[in-house]
């Protein structure tokens, strides 16, 4: 985990709002590149930390097998396990934490929302690929059966169980959800626009 903050802006007692920022997917490193945005954020007080989940590609290939098909939970499980190191350093507090992804990030966004309710006061996920189960059943979509390689063939009980588990769209029940702001894009080729609407309508029905 990459964490920044501006030390004359950090209150001791952990009263800090933090932003955790995940991928987690395909091997791809998080991108740790400076960005100008989020001074902003880091003058006003905010911690920043880039998550380096397994499934990404930090550790090499082992750090991404780590966290794909079969073991796809890793990668949420350290999602949540770095929102617990930043209370443990008093760098934060419970309901004073945000988390952000897109794409296969937002994956992670809205599956950590479900496996841990109330972890988040806000989400942010940027055309997430919340349908996961829906999207690989679908062939006729074009990265269908190129997707099998990372999340496992859906096709297979087991393996459709597993992705059903965690999917976003197929767990939205009634709990605590944080306010969540969700987007979309009709020329993604990879994330059908459907996935989050689908999402954000589950969500609203369930009170969220």
């Amino acid at each position: 985990m990459t964490v920044t903050w501006r030390p004359d802006r950090l209150r001791p007692d952990g009263n800090n709002p933090a932003l955790l920022v995940v991928y987690g997917a395909y091997g791809q490193c998080l991108d740790s590149e400076w960005q100008p945005s989020r001074l902003s954020m880091l003058d006003r007080g905010w911690v920043v930390a880039l998550c380096h989940v397994r499934g990404g590609g930090e550790q090499g290939n082992t750090w991404h097998h780590a966290g794909r098909q079969l073991r796809k939970l890793n990668s949420f499980h350290d999602l949540a396990a770095c929102a617990a190191r930043l209370k443990r350093g008093r760098l934060t507090r419970a309901g004073s934490m945000a988390v952000q992804g897109h794409s296969a990030g937002g994956l992670a966004v809205g599956a950590v929302l479900h496996l841990y309710p109330g972890l988040f006061a806000a989400a942010i996920a940027r055309v997430p690929f919340v349908d996961p189960l829906a999207t690989m059943l679908d062939p006729s979509l074009p990265l269908t059966q190129h997707e099998y390689d990372e999340w496992g063939d859906v096709r297979q009980s087991e393996v459709a169980g597993y992705v059903g588990g965690y999917s976003p769209c197929d767990n939205v029940r009634r709990q605590a959800w944080p306010w969540v702001y969700a987007t979309a894009a009709y020329a993604d080729t990879r994330v059908g626009y459907w996935e989050p609407a689908r999402w954000v309508a589950r969500l609203r029905a369930a009170g969220a």
